[in-house]
């Protein structure tokens, strides 16, 4: 606990204080804000916030670091850092959605992957970009209402998306162990409760395997779907999470491993399949 009390005070120091409205102190005193200014702004009681800052050995809740990483105002790897030394899962885990405009150079690796569909997803799946090849496996990406573009909503949701699965009985509840896998203790944010909320609304085969709590994580695997115009389509399904952004995973049907679907991929590019 000791390094975590360095690391508050420390950045407790550097705060400046006219940001907070606060006026300056005297030259003789410890720049940035007090403990007792920070303790109010975080609703803690000074005494504990000191014992923190003094390394003692106690537990601060995830709901107290979130409130200190809030008034220290730290950027996104200070709260992993914090979170990591205090014993939980880093924040950037548990952070926001990404915004649907994936990063320009996230799009140029996507599309780096062609003729093999690639796509991205946000912590609770939902899709926030693609390249030509995936939108030609699956042309209701470019369509669909950004707010339902969520990728696991859509495999129980989505008749295409059943069809083109031939083995839909099995990877719907895979893909759902995974989900439950990689959210983990996020599960209980807003945002993945309200997710799980509307897919059970509307598909009663998702509220049977979620009752089932099945947990599984990610593996690279073979893939295969039945393309209504290509045939059988036979891919390597792998994830990767970029180091920048740590948030986004992106998936990759590698297209060429086997047989001719990177052929048939190329072919569905040219005849102009994908509709943007």
């Amino acid at each position: 606990m000791a390094e975590l009390g360095a690391f508050l005070r420390s950045r407790r120091e550097q705060l400046d204080r006219a940001a907070f409205d606060l006026p300056p102190l005297g030259r003789s005193r410890t720049p940035g804000l007090r403990r007792e200014e920070i303790a109010y702004r975080a609703g803690v009681s000074i005494t504990w916030y000191t014992w923190l800052e003094q390394g003692r050995d106690i537990n601060p809740s995830r709901q107290v670091l979130d409130a200190l990483a809030v008034t220290l105002r730290l950027s996104a790897a200070e709260q992993d850092y914090l979170y990591t030394l205090a014993g939980y899962t880093p924040a950037s885990a548990a952070g926001p959605l990404l915004p649907s405009a994936l990063p320009a150079h996230l799009h140029r690796l996507l599309d780096a992957q062609l003729p093999s569909p690639a796509f991205a997803v946000s912590p609770d799946w939902t899709i926030t970009g693609w390249n030509g090849a995936y939108e030609a496996l699956y042309p209701g990406v470019a369509t669909v209402a950004p707010e339902d573009r969520n990728l696991l909503q859509l495999i129980f949701t989505d008749p295409y998306v059943r069809d083109l699965l031939p083995d839909w009985e099995v990877m719907s509840r895979r893909f759902l162990a995974e989900y439950r896998g990689s959210a983990g203790p996020l599960l209980g944010q807003a945002v993945h409760v309200a997710l799980v909320k509307r897919i059970i609304a509307t598909s009663g085969d998702f509220e049977r395997a979620w009752q089932a709590h099945r947990v599984e994580r990610f593996e690279s695997r073979e893939r295969r779907f039945l393309h209504p115009v290509a045939g059988e389509l036979v891919f390597e399904h792998h994830r990767l999470i970029p180091s920048d952004l740590p948030d986004v995973h992106l998936v990759v049907y590698l297209a060429d491993h086997r047989g001719d679907t990177a052929a048939k991929m190329r072919q569905l590019l040219a005849a102009g399949e994908v509709t943007t």
